[in-house]
């Protein structure tokens, strides 16, 4: 899992992501494709 400052860009480098928050922090997850997970912070 990658950690970054802007969650955008990873989320537009594949369709499947998604912007999820959980417990107060910003995730993007992707089931299709699990290598583009991300958190924000």
């Amino acid at each position: 899992m990658k950690v970054t400052n802007s969650l955008k860009t990873i989320r537009n480098r594949h369709q499947a992501s998604k912007l999820i928050r959980r417990k107060g922090r910003l995730y993007v997850i992707n089931k299709e494709c699990p290598k583009f997970k991300a958190r924000q912070g």
